[in-house]
């Protein structure tokens, strides 16, 4: 699992000294594809079904601005300056999956959406280190709620963050919203994927034709912040990584 989240980690990084005005996110795709098979690793959203029978057609999910999640990368979106971008990416290694996100900016961005895109990141680190055995999922839950609804923001309730292992979405549900105490009890050795989905402005949310890309329903950006983690006894230890990104930023 660690080598696996790593790998992601890896890949992200990989794509932040790529991203800039004038690129497009079937280019950064391709580079994700490339750089994770090269790695010994099969990209694990290629190919991977949704509800409606629609299977994802590329290897990172690329949502740029007003797209919450699930974006699909194409030609026509040309990455601009002052936009945001979530990359969601996955890999399969040696039978075990690794899953994180990170919304990147694209060039000179407004300090108010630099505001959402840190809070969102605080409120995964506040969820993560909520996620201590002995604990409930709620308490999860409750952290990342609380942050960022104090900030005004909106958090998207339809979708979830999910238990992860040999399959990429297990049981249980984690989701963003919810009251300390509440939930399944956390277990040490249990991996979950905590990802906060922060809306600056309403939390509903739509989603487009292609039945894959999930977005604000009144324009206003949204942020994506994803790691996996394992839960022990006290800290939790976060197996995916930020390193590379920042390191590059």
């Amino acid at each position: 699992m660690r080598r696996a989240n790593q790998l992601v980690g890896k890949t992200l990084g990989e794509l932040a000294k790529h991203i800039k005005p004038g690129v497009t996110t079937l280019q950064l795709d391709k580079i994700a594809d490339e750089f994770i098979r090269d790695h010994g690793a099969i990209p694990t959203f290629k190919d991977f079904p949704n509800p409606y029978g629609a299977p994802f057609p590329a290897s990172i999910c690329t949502s740029v601005n007003d797209a919450v999640v699930h974006g699909v990368p194409n030609n026509e979106t040309v990455l601009k300056d002052g936009d945001i971008i979530s990359i969601d990416c996955g890999t399969l290694l040696d039978g075990f999956n690794g899953d994180s996100a990170y919304t990147f900016c694209v060039g000179e961005v407004s300090e108010e959406v630099k505001k959402l895109l840190r809070t969102t990141r605080e409120a995964l680190y506040l969820g993560i280190g909520n996620a201590v055995a002995g604990r409930h999922l709620g308490d999860i839950s409750s952290a990342v709620q609380e942050h960022c609804e104090k900030e005004g923001y909106g958090v998207v309730r339809e979708l979830t963050g999910h238990g992860i292992g040999r399959e990429m979405h297990e049981d249980p549900q984690v989701p963003n919203y919810g009251r300390r105490g509440n939930g399944v009890m956390l277990k040490a050795g249990m991996c979950i994927a905590i990802e906060p989905m922060i809306t600056m402005g309403d939390r509903n949310i739509y989603m487009m034709p292609d039945r894959w890309t999930i977005r604000t329903r009144d324009g206003k950006p949204a942020a994506h912040f994803e790691h996996t983690i394992a839960i022990r006894q006290g800290k939790a230890e976060i197996l995916s990584s930020f390193d590379e990104i920042e390191n590059i930023k």
